[in-house]
This record gives structure tokens, sequence and C-alpha cells, in this order.
């Protein structure tokens, strides 16, 4: 309770701040808004479901980015681990790749697919793969060799050993995985609907800068912070505590 009192006052006092700094700054309205400006476009943003619109459609994409990542991330992780070949090969490749910036790939999904949906989903599934590659590959390899050795022991092998031992001891790992693979495909997102078609929160940003309003922009950039928290916040640190619980790590 007093934590959230504070980064209310916080947040009330940088409020404060901005509309004082920008109601004596010399600069446009239009190029530096004030708080209450800001606050009355994203209101009407929201009524209007312009704002509402695009939240939707970049959940949505995000949505489904995230689900392939995730899904071809745990399967290369576990090929990685589980084999040597393809960890000396493969596994080399994915460190390389997860270097590259999800921006980078944009040009060559534009080429490839064309400025639309499957360009988008291209760039948001490329930036969220290689993290829970490295991730649940890390996971696998850093479980104990004691409980796997006490399962062998107790006749566990294949792939009942993979579902109660090996995967079990790699929740933690694999759910810091799946935290840093949102955060990146979100990023990747707004990179490619900031230069891709079929709206979307990224699309609106760019709608708002080639218009001279920075307000939408910035209206856009505050809802952009608050779902990337509240996702952060209310859904993955939270069951990051609850997996720490359950195994008594916390």
């Amino acid at each position: 309770m007093i934590t959230t009192l504070r980064r209310v006052i916080f947040i009330a006092i940088l409020m404060v701040i901005w509309e004082v700094a920008s109601r004596l700054s010399t600069v446009p309205t239009f190029m530096f808004p004030g708080v209450l400006q800001v606050l009355e476009t994203l209101f009407n943003g929201i009524i209007n479901g312009q704002i509402t619109g695009a939240i939707f459609q970049s959940i949505g994409r995000l949505l489904v980015g995230f689900t392939i990542a995730v899904i071809v991330g745990l399967i290369l992780g576990y090929l990685i681990w589980r084999y040597k070949l393809v960890d000396d090969t493969l596994g080399f490749l994915v460190v390389a790749l997860q270097s590259i910036p999800s921006i980078v790939w944009l040009p060559l999904a534009i080429v490839w697919f064309g400025l639309g949906e499957t360009a988008i989903l291209f760039v948001v599934t490329i930036g969220a793969t290689w993290t829970m590659t490295m991730n649940t590959t890390s996971g696998f390899k850093n479980v104990p060799t004691l409980y796997q050795r006490v399962a062998r022991t107790y006749g566990s092998s294949g792939f009942h050993l993979l579902r109660t031992v090996i995967i079990p001891a790699s929740i933690p790992q694999i759910i810091s995985g799946l935290r840093l693979a949102w955060a990146f495909s979100w990023r990747a997102l707004m990179a490619g609907e900031l230069l891709g078609a079929g709206g979307g929160l990224g699309h609106l940003l760019e709608t708002g800068r080639s218009l001279g309003q920075m307000d939408l922009v910035i209206s856009v950039m505050i809802i952009i912070a608050i779902i990337g928290t509240i996702m952060d916040n209310v859904v993955f640190t939270r069951l990051e505590k609850n997996v720490q619980k359950k195994w008594g790590l916390s």
C-alpha cells in the first residue's frame, strides 16, 4: 500500500512539472503539449474507439507472435540441450541471432511478405524466439545432475524424465524467458507497426507524427507504457513469485 501511494505521488509530481513546463515553454503547444491536453486526447481516443481499436489490434498480433515464439523457443531449447551436435551448431547460431535487434529484420520482412500483417507477425516472432530459446536452454542445462541421477535410479527416462524432472526444475528460468520474450516482442511489434500497415498502436504513433499531433503520439506512448507495466507487474512478476514460493526459492 505504501509503495503504491509513493508511486501515485511520484507520478502526480511529474505530471505537475510537465504541465508547468509546457505552459512556461516557448516551444509551440503542438510540439510540446501539456499533460491536460494529452489526457484529453487520450480520453477522446478511447471514447471514439481510435485508441481502443488500435490496442486490440496490437494485442492480437502480439499474442499470436508471442505464442509462436514460445513454442518454437521451447522446442529449440530442448533440442540444443538434448543433442551436443545441435548445441555446437544451432546453439551457436542462436546466440549470434539474439544479438541482432528486431528492427533489423524489418526490411527483410517487408521484401519477403510486403507491408502487411505477415511482415509484422514475422518481426514480432523473431523478436522473441531467440530470447526464449536461450533461456529455455539455460534452464534445462542448469537442472542439477543429482535430480536426474535420482530420477534415473527410480527408472525415469525419456519423456517421463523430461516431464517430471527437467521441465519442473527449469520453470523459474523459463518464466524469466517468457518475461524477456514478451518485452522483446512488444518492442518488435511497435517497430513493425510503425512502418507496416493495418493499424495498431505503432501505426497510430506514425499517424500522429506525420500529422504533427504530438498529443496523440504521447497518448499512445502512455498506453504502451501502461500495458507493458501491467503485463510485467501483474502477470509475470506475480507468476514468478508464485513459482519461487512453490519451489522454496523465496
